[in-house]
């Protein structure tokens, strides 16, 4: 009862208020300020260890999506695609969100996919290219792709969204 009062008292009376407040424009602000940290503090390729042999920041553009998928396609295709993808993504995302009655894992998740989608959308809008640029690797003989925080909550978020329905699952067992 004190919750749903202080709740009311914030004039937040649904929870994806709270959860665009809490969790996606943050992680949007948070993602959008470290590139541009990165672009105009460091060149492009350019790598500075942070964990020598293991975590590097390496300032890259991708002009794909992730993992560089459609990158070798028409630019004018590839960005009309991307853009509409995204946009179409996010307002599912907002929807699902929407339609939530309280906050949940699924929930959190969602905020957390919208916020990663959000972000790569505003590089898209702005550069036509997303800028990537934690690189995390095992010296020269492994290295996973070169990322970002819109990607992180995008893959942190998908997760939980798989996590929550494998939970929903064991409990209706």
């Amino acid at each position: 009862m004190a919750n749903a009062v202080q709740t009311a008292s914030l004039g937040v009376r649904k929870p994806y208020v709270m959860l665009l407040a809490l969790v996606t424009i943050p992680i949007v602000l948070l993602d959008q300020l470290t590139k541009f940290l990165v672009r105009t503090r460091m060149e492009l390729s350019e790598s500075v260890p942070i964990i020598p042999n293991f975590l590097d920041l390496t300032y890259t553009q991708n002009p794909g999506a992730a993992f560089s998928m459609f990158a070798n396609l028409s630019p004018e295709f590839r960005v009309g695609f991307l853009l509409t993808l995204s946009a179409a993504a996010m307002v599912v995302l907002l929807i699902l969100m929407i339609q939530s009655e309280r906050i949940s894992l699924t929930s959190f998740a969602l905020a957390l996919v919208l916020a990663g989608a959000a972000g790569n959308f505003i590089d898209r809008v702005r550069f036509d290219r997303v800028v990537d640029f934690v690189r995390v690797h095992y010296h020269d003989v492994w290295s996973y792709p070169i990322f970002n925080v819109a990607d992180a909550a995008i893959s942190v978020g998908v997760t939980l969204i798989i996590l929550a329905t494998l939970l929903q699952r064991a409990d209706r067992s």
